[in-house]
């Protein structure tokens, strides 16, 4: 019985600290992710039977204009993306609020009392009430570059679902670029090339790995502490 009602505050310490543990690794997450569309290659459909050599120069099947530029129209078709992403956003606030009052009272006469007694009978008061404040908020993100995304999909009026991915290693650190999103075939310029801007639910992603990214991530037991401690 005594090992018994010693080891029982034990155990309670040992589940709070299981507790504290559990809370503390759910958000030691390495990070946040852009929700890329996945794959980011596709591989075109196998004819399910031989094309019919009927003599035409039409084929549903596998038709490009002859008297244009190329451009991606099929799945597994490539198209090149300009990305650049200018976001700027600024917000700004400023309240005053002033406010004041003054009050004065004095007695001239009270029945059974002298004036004489009454002369240096007053009262007087005063308030003030001022607030100020300012607050200002600003935003900016600029994003350029150029990356070969691969039509994943075709839908049924038209548009083209892109997805591509291009990594960069030079010694022991990666540089990860990753786009996904929507594009309407007559967004497309010439030299088979469209802008970001032009593309409807753009994800965009790029983040590095290696020691240069380790670097910039704070560490798993300073994370905890910022998780735990209620400041």
């Amino acid at each position: 019985m005594g090992l018994t009602n010693c080891l029982r505050p034990l155990g309670g310490v040992a589940a709070a600290l299981a507790v504290i543990s559990l809370c503390g690794c759910s958000a030691l997450g390495l990070g946040h992710s852009v929700d890329v569309a996945m794959p980011t290659h596709a591989t075109p459909p196998p004819n399910s039977a031989p094309p019919v050599v009927n003599g035409s120069i039409y084929q549903a099947s596998q038709y490009r204009p002859l008297f244009e530029d190329h451009r991606a129209r099929l799945v597994g078709d490539t198209i090149t993306v300009q990305i650049v992403e200018k976001v700027s956003a600024s917000q700004k606030s400023t309240s005053t609020i002033d406010k004041s009052g003054k009050v004065s009272a004095g007695l001239t006469a009270v029945p059974l009392l002298p004036a004489s007694l009454l002369s240096r009978t007053s009262a007087t008061g005063n308030s003030a009430n001022k607030f100020e404040g300012k607050g200002s908020t600003e935003n900016t993100n600029d994003f350029s570059g150029v990356i070969t995304a691969t039509v994943t999909k075709v839908l049924p009026n038209g548009h083209l679902l892109i997805s591509g991915e291009k990594q960069i290693g030079v010694n022991d650190n990666i540089d990860v670029l990753r786009f996904s999103g929507q594009v309407d075939p007559r967004s497309i310029q010439t030299g088979n090339s469209v802008a970001s801007a032009q593309i409807a639910n753009v994800r965009l992603e790029h983040k590095g790995k290696g020691a240069q990214a380790d670097a910039q991530i704070i560490g798993w037991l300073a994370r905890f502490f910022l998780t735990v401690l209620p400041i």
